[in-house]
């Protein structure tokens, strides 16, 4: 079997936390991870800290890594920012627009099409949340695309934590129909779009629910 790297390993651990297999508040013991991604305790650690730095993973001192537990105000103050910064991402994006672009981005939105014609849970967490990063990338908008990568694998721990289904879908229709606009020119619209994308997104949480408890780490990653 291939050994993991370091990227590949934090994408598997983000993956089983947006998909809800791994509960905010699981603790993640550096042994165990070692164990099951058959790598040393300190390759471990390195994923700990990337994950950290996505703000997936809190690392307290004398007690090790667990996932972080977003808060109610954590929820809203990520949804605020998302929205301020994904209106920028589609005025950088008009700016740049090409057919090449839009059709890497069509093609995109089929893939999710594809994902969720086959309920593949997982591709469709990459794709959906992929979809806001490629925005950003075709805009050629370097800090931009930093901080949508950032605001992307937040938002999976906000969905994961507060999400009443188990079921994530971000939407190919309401993507295509960004995309629609873009290619139409009409950058208002395009904007419009993704306010009512977001606040659709944002009102699948129950922001008042209890949350669950963790689930053995084994059974998340495996």
């Amino acid at each position: 079997m291939d050994i993991l790297t370091v990227e590949q390993i934090a994408e598997r651990i983000w993956l089983s936390i947006a998909d809800r297999r791994l509960r905010p508040g699981t603790r993640l013991k550096e042994t165990e991870l070692a164990e099951i991604f058959g790598i040393s305790r300190a390759r471990v650690r390195q994923v700990l800290a990337l994950l950290e730095r996505e703000g997936l993973v809190v690392i307290e001192s004398h007690k090790g890594a667990v996932v972080a537990k977003p808060s109610v105000t954590d929820a809203e103050d990520i949804f605020h920012i998302r929205a301020t910064v994904e209106q920028r991402v589609l005025e950088r994006l008009m700016m740049q627009l090409d057919s090449a672009k839009l059709v890497e981005m069509f093609e995109h939105v089929a893939k999710e099409r594809i994902a969720n014609n086959n309920n593949n849970q997982r591709d469709i967490i990459k794709l959906s949340g992929g979809f806001h990063v490629l925005l950003a990338e075709m805009a050629e908008a370097e800090f931009l695309t930093g901080m949508m990568r950032d605001l992307v694998s937040r938002t999976s721990l906000i969905m994961a934590a507060f999400r009443d289904s188990n079921m994530h879908n971000c939407g190919p229709d309401e993507h295509e129909h960004i995309l629609i606009h873009l290619k139409n020119g009409n950058l208002e619209a395009a904007k419009q779009a993704m306010v009512d994308h977001l606040e659709h997104v944002e009102s699948a949480l129950n922001l008042l629910q209890d949350r669950d408890s963790p689930k053995n780490l084994r059974d998340a990653l495996i």
